[in-house]
């Protein structure tokens, strides 16, 4: 019964580290895009079309 216990425990800690990089990661492209974005918008206040 503890060694199913602890099995269980692992598999469950498993799963909640994947599903948390999968958040990390989703979050992390999404703040790439708002950067290239304000990237692009202060290239084109450099050129005047602001």
């Amino acid at each position: 019964m503890k060694r199913l216990s602890a099995l269980l425990l692992l598999a469950v800690f498993a799963s909640a580290s994947l599903t948390a990089c999968n958040t990390i990661a989703g979050a992390g492209k999404d703040m790439q895009k708002v950067g290239e974005k304000v990237e692009d918008k202060a290239q084109d206040c450099k050129d005047g079309k602001c």
